[in-house]
């Protein structure tokens, strides 16, 4: 098994690329199979969730080609299954997210209940609940997920008891080929899902809204094919920024969108960080300070994303003060503090949705191990401002979320290799 050895106290300086967004290239590459036509998408990451949800769609009977630049050119003219098994969906959760595709196209999607990160419960029943509201017969034996319709889904309005990102998506894909007009309310506003509405726009979708918690949705007849260029990816940007942070470098990221990162680069700035942005570029200068601890609270976008949590958690650790972290999406996602601790940091949870971290001066290396995507991308940059040489365990939870890790630190003057 894969792990990360890291030498610590090198100040992060140079210049990457952002990669395309894990989180909107997954549910984009479930809604090609809306269509007949063939798809293009690129920007596409190069990870294994990517590769799982490709997996996922050839196991359907769909054609799928990938080439060296991550394009990947789908053609879901004809399907010979419309059964998402077990063996793939427990490992991403995002495979779930062809159960409305499938069920809106072919009028039939046998799903396996979601795994991935184990980061507390996020259970599907607005999907469903949304889905039964569209027209489908919903039935969940045996671990599966058994969706039919009687004719094409008919569109309603959706009153979502609260924000759920897929579901969100679930819903404004199966609605794009239902008749009649589709309401969503109390809708997920995330970047990634405003892309997903360009994406099905840009296959002859009528889809408004996005961005906004009340999406409209008016179906039409049958979606077509056509080319899409996946976003950037808003927390790998999040999270090299916050590794200048606290090593106390200077970065400079390209190929970005500034607005989606608002939130956390107003806690950066919050911390002593000079954030300068351009249209598609953001620099971060710490001129070798030390942070200044800042409080988080998660919430749905455009709060501070839960996903960035953990990499903040790092930077208080090592900030002068003490900051109060409150975790309001997910109520597991404090798994990383105990390994956190084995560096040296002083943190103190009060349950499972609150954290007290009193910034300490410095942090030593140690062995750690990585516990979910998140999490491990906090122990690395623990481990990068660490005094001595720290080992990641099982990173292939960071490989699910971030594109050639080493690669890109070591650009940036880190000392990082994998070893077996």
């Amino acid at each position: 098994m894969d792990k990360l050895q890291i030498e610590g106290g090198i100040p992060l300086k140079g210049s990457i690329r952002i990669s395309g967004a894990k989180n909107a290239a997954l549910p984009i590459l479930a809604g090609s199979l809306l269509s007949a036509g063939p798809v293009t998408i690129s920007n596409s990451p190069h990870l294994h969730d990517v590769t799982t949800m490709i997996e996922l769609l050839a196991c359907l009977g769909v054609d799928v080609t990938l080439n060296e630049n991550m394009q990947v050119e789908v053609a879901a003219k004809n399907l010979s299954s419309f059964r998402a098994p077990y063996e793939l969906v427990k490992t991403m959760r995002a495979s779930f997210l062809v159960l409305g595709p499938l069920l809106a196209r072919f009028g039939e999607a046998e799903v396996s209940l979601p795994g991935g990160c184990a980061i507390g419960s996020r259970p599907v029943d607005q999907h469903l609940k949304g889905l039964e509201a569209l027209g489908a017969d919903i039935s969940v034996t045996d671990g599966y997920v058994r969706a039919r319709s009687n004719g094409r889904l008919v569109g309603c309005d959706v009153h979502m008891d609260l924000v759920t990102v897929g579901g969100t998506q679930n819903l404004m894909m199966a609605a794009t080929l239902a008749s009649g007009t589709t309401r969503l309310f109390n809708a997920a506003c995330e970047p990634e899902t405003v892309d997903l509405g360009n994406f099905l726009n840009a296959l002859g979708a009528k889809v408004s809204g996005h961005g906004t918690s009340t999406i409209e949705i008016e179906g039409v007849d049958a979606l077509h094919g056509g080319s899409h260029r996946v976003m950037p990816d808003r927390v790998e940007a999040g999270t090299y920024l916050v590794a200048a942070a606290v090593t106390g470098g200077h970065v400079h990221l390209r190929d970005v969108e500034p607005e989606t990162l608002g939130a956390v680069l107003d806690k950066l700035q919050q911390a002593g960080a000079e954030v300068t942005v351009g249209d598609d570029w953001i620099a971060l200068d710490m001129a070798g300070r030390r942070a200044r601890a800042v409080d988080i609270e998660t919430s749905p976008y455009p709060g501070f994303p839960t996903d960035m949590q953990a990499q903040f958690m790092t930077l208080n650790a090592l900030a002068e003060g003490t900051a109060t972290i409150n975790e309001n999406i997910f109520e597991n996602r404090f798994m990383h503090v105990h390994e956190m601790k084995r560096l040296g940091a002083d943190i103190e949870l009060h349950g499972q949705s609150m954290a007290v971290v009193q910034g300490v001066k410095e942090l030593r290396a140690a062995p750690v191990m990585a516990t979910d995507l998140r999490a491990s991308s906090s122990l690395v940059l623990a481990a990068l401002a660490a005094v001595g040489t720290t080992t990641i365990d099982r990173i292939y939870h960071i490989d699910r979320g971030y594109e050639t890790i080493e690669e890109k630190l070591g650009q940036m003057g880190a000392k990082v290799r994998r070893v077996s």
